[in-house]
């Protein structure tokens, strides 16, 4: 049987699927699917350099917005407005493509980790992560993955490999 997005197995009553990878190098832009519906990738070419983000709504699965933010050579402001914007109860999903760190700063990760990120705080230059937190959540959420930007270990050269991800978002419950 195939499941939505893809995924390995079903999931249970009142969750979302959902699966995304990370960009890969700066070639192949990140992908993000929820219950599925690609909310973004390079085919929808609605994904760019920096943090690509979906919004989706916490109650309903629905999408309600997909934005990117060129955390290189960009301004992060616009992120840090963008992020205090999110309504309660909102589903966030973050993928980093290309370079997702570099223009970061400690407002803009504080946001973040208040979303449920852990790696936030670590996230540097070329590094690969993506991420599937909710705003008002009151725990960290399990949906993370990030690789380190390392020369030894890296797939392409300059970064490394993509970081994939898949699970089973609880429906907010009123």
């Amino acid at each position: 049987p195939r499941y939505k997005c893809g995924i390995s197995k079903a999931c249970p009553e009142k969750h979302f699927a959902f699966k995304m990878a990370s960009g890969a190098a700066n070639v192949v832009g990140p992908k993000i699917c929820v219950e599925d519906n690609v909310l973004m990738s390079g085919v929808k070419n609605n994904v760019g350099r920096g943090i690509n983000v979906a919004l989706v709504n916490g109650k309903t699965g629905e999408p309600l917005d997909t934005k990117f933010f060129d955390m290189w050579g960009g301004d992060v402001a616009p992120f840090i407005e963008f992020l205090k914007s999110i309504q309660d109860g909102t589903i966030v999903l973050m993928g980093t493509y290309d370079d997702g760190a570099t223009k970061l700063n400690d407002e803009a990760r504080k946001l973040i980790a208040d979303l449920g990120s852990t790696s936030i705080t670590n996230l540097g230059f070329r590094d690969n992560w993506v991420f599937c937190g909710g705003k008002g959540i009151k725990t960290k959420s399990p949906f993370e993955q990030h690789i380190k930007n390392n020369k030894d270990t890296n797939k392409y050269e300059g970064w490394p490999e993509v970081v994939e991800m898949e699970g089973c978002i609880p429906q907010k419950q009123d």
